[in-house]
């Protein structure tokens, strides 16, 4: 079992835990503040600051929140990526990449490259473009309907059907991910040649040996003038603008997940999702569970209990 640790300060851990709400486990380690178990991994965050990730996913998770204690150094500390980013990284042309949907238990993954010409960068700040976790979805909505046909953008979706088979067949969320960011980075490159964007960031959700070692098989793998940052909505406009794109894209799909089960689903991963998918059950039966839910979360075990509680 993999292990990884990581030294916060407590601001950090207090947004981790925030971040990872849906997870909270009850029963606390002496000397806990949280600890929380995702699909992939456990995560317990320590008084000390240390914040300790276990599982098989627990390197890729911990990579979303910077450099282990192993790999850490000292000039690294400052920055949030495993990559340095040129000087004025914000001013540059940049095509970035994001997705949404990757811990929701209902719904699909969306993947969007968008790529933004540091003269953009003006207008869709007025747009109010920014990190897309400040804003609710109807502002999403409205900002997405603007921004879609001014910036030059590829949106690839992954629905829980394709999604269930191909994580069946061996392949973890963290190479589906890397290989929709790179499908859907060389689409919106192929979309403005022969122009060249300055640089192509990438919203960090692994290491970068790691996402290149998902691409080991792919024909055509983007390289050239490639970043990684954790947090890279605050970054660049382009990895904003992408977020925003995306997760309209996602709440478009989950809107129609949501007439498609004949009631409204709930966001996320937590106690609520449960009783949405029981009751999903109880109405299609567990055939149509393929079709509506990513199969291997913790959630459906809970959401069939509640299903024979409840409804048997």
């Amino acid at each position: 079992m993999g292990n990884t640790v990581l030294v916060k300060k407590m601001n950090e851990i207090n947004e981790m835990k925030v971040y990872y709400q849906s997870y909270l486990i009850d029963k606390l380690p002496p000397g806990s503040i949280f600890a929380a178990k995702t699909p992939t991994c456990s995560i317990t965050a320590y008084k000390s600051g240390k914040v300790l990730f276990q599982g098989g996913g627990s390197e890729v998770e911990a990579a979303k929140w910077g450099n282990s204690i192993a790999s850490a150094s000292p000039e690294k500390k400052k920055s949030t990526s495993n990559t340095y980013l040129p000087d004025q990284f914000e001013t540059l042309s940049v095509v970035g990449s994001d997705e949404v949907g990757t811990g929701d238990f209902f719904g699909p993954i969306t993947v969007v490259a968008a790529f933004v010409k540091k003269e953009q960068i003006p207008l869709l700040k007025e747009l109010g473009v920014q990190d897309s976790k400040n804003l609710k979805d109807n502002q999403i909505i409205n900002i997405a309907k603007q921004i879609k046909t001014i910036v030059p953008h590829s949106l690839l979706t992954l629905h829980n059907e394709k999604y269930n088979k191909l994580q069946k067949s061996g392949m973890s969320q963290g190479k589906m991910k890397a290989l929709l960011h790179n499908q859907a980075i060389g689409h919106v490159l192929r979309k403005i040649e022969p122009e060249q964007p300055d640089a192509i960031l990438i919203d960090q959700f692994a290491k970068k040996e790691i996402y290149y070692q998902y691409l080991k098989n792919e024909k055509i793998i983007q390289r050239n003038n490639v970043f990684f940052s954790t947090k890279a909505e605050s970054v660049h406009l382009a990895v904003a603008a992408a977020s925003i794109l995306a997760r309209y894209a996602f709440v478009r799909h989950f809107e129609n997940l949501s007439k498609e089960a004949g009631f409204t689903l709930t966001k996320g991963a937590g106690s609520k999702v449960d009783e949405a998918a029981a009751r999903l059950i109880h109405e299609k039966g567990m055939d149509a569970l393929p079709a509506f839910v990513k199969l291997h979360f913790a959630n459906t075990e809970k959401a069939m209990n509640i299903y024979r509680k409840k409804y048997n």
